[in-house]
C-alpha cells in the first residue's frame, strides 16, 4: 500500500512572514520614503557644494598666506555665508578625466609659460612701444566650466589677459601683448583655441569632444558658429 495518510479536517492557516517588499508598505515606502529624498539634496549636489567649499577655503588660505587652524575655520565659515547668502550658479562637472591627455595640456601649458615669459621678457628690453590688440575668441564648448577653465588658464600665461567674458555666447574677450599684423591676431586665435581643445580632450566630456570635433571654430563674435 503506497501514498501518505493526511488529516481530515480543515487546513490551518499559515502565518505569513512578510517580506522586504511588504515592510516597505508596511512603512509607507515609497510614498513617505520617496517624499523625505526630495527634500534632501542628491548626492551630485553635495558632492558640488563640498568641492566649492575646498576651493574656496584654499583660496582664503593663499590670501592670507599660510595654512593654519584659524585660516582653515574662518575660510569654512566664509564659504558657508558665501554659499547661502550668495549663491554662485551651480556649476556641474560631467567630464571624464583622460591622464594622456592631461599630460599633454600640463606638458604644452609648462612649454606656453616658458615661451611667453621669454617673449615678454624681449619685448620690455628692446626699444620702442608694444602694439597691443583685443581679440574676441567664441570657443566651441560653450558650458560654464569650459568658459571659466579657459579664461583661468589663459590669465596665467603672460602676455594674455582677460578683459571680458560673454556667458550667453561663450565668448572671451582677450587682451594680447605685441601684436604686429594680421598674422599675429590669427596665431593668437589659433593659439586659445588649440588651448581650449587640449583642455576639453583632458576634462571634457563625450558629447563636448563630439561638439569640438564638429565646430569650425569660429572665432569672430556673430559670424557662424
Amino acid at each position: 500500500m503506497t501514498g501518505d495518510a493526511r488529516p481530515s479536517g480543515p487546513v490551518p492557516a499559515r502565518r505569513v512572514v512578510p517580506g522586504w517588499s511588504g515592510l516597505r508598505r508596511r512603512l509607507g515606502y515609497p510614498d513617505r520614503w520617496r517624499a523625505l529624498r526630495r527634500r534632501l539634496p542628491d548626492r551630485r549636489r553635495w558632492r558640488d557644494h563640498l568641492i566649492t567649499v575646498g576651493w574656496l577655503v584654499t583660496v582664503w588660505s593663499l590670501l592670507w598666506g599660510e595654512f593654519s587652524v584659524g585660516n582653515l575655520l574662518s575660510g569654512v565659515l566664509a564659504a558657508v555665508v558665501i554659499l547661502v547668502f550668495l549663491p554662485l550658479p551651480r556649476v556641474t562637472f560631467g567630464g571624464r578625466l583622460r591622464p594622456l591627455a592631461l599630460a599633454e595640456f600640463v606638458g604644452r601649458f609648462v612649454v606656453e609659460l616658458v615661451v611667453a615669459s621669454v617673449q615678454v621678457g624681449w619685448v620690455a628690453l628692446r626699444p620702442g612701444r608694444p602694439r597691443n590688440a583685443i581679440i574676441a575668441i567664441r570657443l566651441r564648448v560653450r558650458t560654464d566650466l569650459n568658459l571659466a577653465l579657459t579664461a583661468e588658464v589663459l590669465s596665467l600665461v603672460p602676455g594674455t589677459l582677460i578683459v571680458e567674458a560673454d556667458r550667453e555666447t561663450g565668448t572671451l574677450y582677450v587682451h594680447v601683448l605685441d601684436v604686429r599684423g594680421a598674422e599675429d591676431l590669427a596665431r593668437s586665435r589659433e593659439r586659445i583655441l588649440g588651448l581650449e581643445a587640449r583642455l576639453v580632450r583632458a576634462v571634457g566630456s563625450g558629447t563636448e569632444l563630439r561638439l569640438l570635433s564638429s565646430s569650425s571654430g569660429n572665432a569672430e563674435p556673430g559670424g557662424p558658429p
